[in-house]
């Protein structure tokens, strides 16, 4: 990556994280100078002069910029880490926020009466890496749990298969011997086991085939089972809840292929 584009990517990220595009590039500006005045970030940033001291009035204000009162005044951006963490704290004040006025909205409507068994979809890789680990954090005897790539056992979700209490019995499947060796090591409290799912593993995937991703069976009553596009990496989902539902059924019969025959599990 160029210089350029390291600028651009850094600009556009500040955005994403509520700074206009003056006050980002000015930022990002300050960030590679010791210090600055409102020339010096106009010619290294293209941003007009006399918008400079706009963006940086906002910036300060933001507690990510120090300005020192001379003539020309001269600017200086906060360390870099300092920065991060006075947005990461920000936003993370908006999150609490958010959860608490969502949960404080009036419902509108009669609660949902609906069926027991449902099946839902869910696309990208976060929201169902998110919906895996709220599964599995509810588990209250069994999580069946098969990988079908490596890069889906994130920190996030070790942490949340060794945090499991002792009273669930944790299967996790893995396509490999490899990958079988690392989720040993890095989930101890699992049963691990190479799935006899050959086509969890493909050598003949185009960049538009889908291959397994996931496939999460908890307590017997709770189902996920998402697909990656070789190419891309992007994942889907479908999610399903409800003892007997069609969907559980098919499930612990493949899952019955891989897992220890002494298990009793499926």
């Amino acid at each position: 990556m160029t210089d350029d584009e390291t600028v651009s990517e850094a600009v556009e990220l500040l955005q994403q994280l509520g700074l206009k595009e003056y006050e980002a590039a000015c930022f990002v500006g300050l960030s590679r100078l010791p210090t600055g005045t409102a020339k010096d970030l106009s010619e290294i940033t293209s941003v007009p002069r006399t918008r400079v001291y706009d963006a940086v009035r906002v910036l300060e204000a933001r507690g990510l910029v120090q300005v020192q009162h001379s003539t020309p005044q001269r600017f200086k951006a906060v360390p870099v880490e300092e920065a991060v963490r006075t947005l990461q704290d920000e936003h993370e004040q908006r999150f609490e926020r958010l959860q608490r006025a969502l949960h404080d909205t009036e419902p509108v409507g009669e609660p949902d009466e609906g069926p027991v068994q449902e099946v839902w979809t869910l696309t990208g890789r976060t929201p169902i890496a998110n919906r895996s680990q709220d599964l599995i954090a509810a588990a209250e005897s069994e999580v069946v749990f098969v990988l079908g790539e490596a890069s889906l056992l994130t920190d996030d979700l070790v942490e949340t298969l060794t945090s499991l209490a002792r009273s669930v019995d944790l299967f996790i499947g893995t396509a490999s011997e490899a990958v079988r060796d690392t989720v040993e090591r890095r989930v101890p409290s699992a049963r691990v086991f190479v799935s006899g799912l050959e086509w969890l593993e493909s050598d003949e995937h185009t960049p538009t085939d889908p291959a397994i991703g996931r496939l999460l069976l908890v307590d017997r009553s709770a189902i996920l089972v998402s697909t990656l596009l070789t190419g891309t990496g992007d994942e889907h989902a479908v999610f399903g809840t409800g003892f007997g539902n069609g969907m559980i059924v098919v499930t612990r019969r493949l899952l019955a292929q891989g897992l220890p025959t002494d298990s009793g599990s499926v």
